[in-house]
């Protein structure tokens, strides 16, 4: 060993060490995405998110305010994968195919479609598809008012369908179990108690899941075009 070499296993001067990227929100949120993809979004917290990054939870507070703004903006971060309206076709059926799209990328990720019923996201990708579906919505003759409480009724649609279905991390097994349990209890129903459940019960159990969604979209955008807002709906603030 020469005189300047270090000893093995000495620590390293701060010097010595590369620098870290400066950080920002861009590469905050980045970052939360790849963590959520392989590891589900439960997995995305503030502490397990620092540690990704090389720096103190303390650090990103300066950038996201808590985990329920990360959920968020992780949200509006997928969005961008929601693919634009068609240019032709009956505006209502390229309403569907924007909610199906919508519907597909949350399914897509564990977890994300739950956080989205309560997730406030408000970056360009949730303007763009709250754009979008405004100006087809307009497109169809759908008054403003309906059309803006509309929206918030479609999505709100697409969202828990997709947290109903998505995979979570319940065991595949388990989830069946209880959804063939819930099926023999309507097959099983009592016509003297239950004459209505007994008699749908096939009903109440049929069709594709993507049938049901198709029909469950096109049902709303019926009723949004033909339900005019109550009388002091205009001067609602809103949540």
């Amino acid at each position: 060993m020469t005189a300047h070499s270090a000893p093995s296993g000495a620590p390293r001067s701060r010097r010595e060490r590369p620098a870290k990227p400066a950080l920002t929100r861009a590469g905050i949120v980045a970052a939360a995405v790849e963590i959520m993809r392989a590891e589900g979004l439960g997995k995305v917290t503030m502490r397990r998110l620092a540690k990704e990054l090389d720096t103190g939870p303390a650090s990103l507070y300066v950038y996201v305010r808590n985990t329920a703004e990360l959920h968020a903006a992780i949200l509006d971060e997928l969005l961008g994968a929601v693919e634009a309206a068609p240019v032709d076709g009956d505006w209502r059926e390229r309403i569907e195919q924007v909610l199906t799209s919508y519907t597909g990328v949350l399914f897509r990720h564990r977890g994300l479609a739950k956080a989205a019923l309560v997730a406030r996201p408000r970056g360009e990708h949730y303007l763009r598809l709250i754009e979008t579906l405004l100006a087809l919505l307009d497109e169809g003759g759908v008054p403003p008012g309906q059309a803006a409480w509309g929206v918030d009724l479609l999505l709100q649609y697409a969202t828990a369908t997709a947290a109903e279905h998505a995979p979570g991390d319940r065991d595949a097994e388990v989830a069946r179990g209880e959804w063939d349990a819930a099926a023999r209890a309507l097959r099983g129903a009592s016509e003297q108690t239950h004459p209505h459940v007994a008699g749908l019960a096939a009903q109440l159990l049929s069709g594709r899941p993507e049938a049901r969604i198709s029909w469950g979209f096109r049902a709303l955008i019926n009723g949004i075009l033909h339900t005019p807002l109550p009388d002091d709906g205009e001067s609602g603030t809103g949540r």
